[in-house]
């Protein structure tokens, strides 16, 4: 059996039936991403909350979108601040978006460049990303969306869409923000089907969430799995209202 096992091998190698079964799984991701952003192409702005060092501005700028940034850890602001400095339609706010203002949290800093950072302890994280841990925390106030825009003088309806990362806390967001909902058309979120944060919110819930306010799944992406099935995914809504 071991014999015909490395025989096999071999076969593939020759056909190189390995190298083509990875060119078709990558041809299928940049499909599947390429109808992911897809509805970029409907929308005039959008606000990514939370932006880290603003990875996608390269992405929302090919399609000549308005962007509003908002990032809570300060040393990660300042380098978001001098990323988008050239990009005429993006601007950054400092803030920690949450569901009720001016509630204190331990601000977690992670030690991936700040991508991993929450209010939230590890959980089922570390099982993925074992070398990823906390270097130390911060103090933060909690803000809601609708108010950090008020403040700022920004009308939500000049964003079409609501994109989250923020790492377990994304129920939070949308909870806080409940009274802006209906002006998104679509909302853009990770969020894992297992407690990857302790306490964080999963896939079920988003869903239930946003089903009862008439957004309804636009596309999916699996990002991460674990062993044992559990898995994050990048999930986009759109408003069917």
């Amino acid at each position: 059996m071991k014999l015909k096992s490395i025989a096999a091998s071999k076969i593939r190698q020759i056909l190189g039936v390995d190298r083509l079964r990875a060119d078709i799984d990558r041809l299928k991701l940049e499909v599947q991403c390429s109808y992911e952003n897809h509805f970029l192409n409907s929308i005039s702005g959008v606000i990514h909350v939370v932006a880290n060092a603003g990875q996608e501005r390269d992405l929302y700028d090919g399609y000549g979108l308005r962007v509003l940034w908002i990032e809570p850890a300060p040393e990660v602001f300042r380098r978001l601040q001098s990323s988008i400095a050239n990009y005429k339609r993006q601007q950054c706010i400092q803030a920690l978006i949450t569901d009720v203002d001016n509630r204190e949290y331990d601000f977690h800093l992670a030690n991936n460049d700040g991508q991993s950072s929450s209010i939230l302890e590890f959980k089922g994280h570390k099982d993925l990303w074992p070398e990823i841990g906390y270097l130390n925390s911060i103090t933060l106030k909690g803000r809601t969306l609708p108010s950090l825009l008020d403040e700022h003088n920004i009308n939500p309806a000049h964003f079409e869409a609501l994109v989250m990362d923020t790492q377990g806390s994304e129920l939070l967001v949308l909870k806080g923000a409940d009274s802006i909902l209906n002006n998104f058309r679509f909302i853009s979120t990770e969020v894992a089907d297992f407690e990857s944060y302790a306490g964080c919110c999963t896939v079920d819930e988003i869903d239930s969430f946003l089903k009862i306010r008439n957004f309804r799944r636009h596309s999916c992406r699996r990002d991460a799995r674990m062993k044992d099935g559990g898995a994050y995914y990048t999930i986009t809504y759109q408003n069917v209202a």
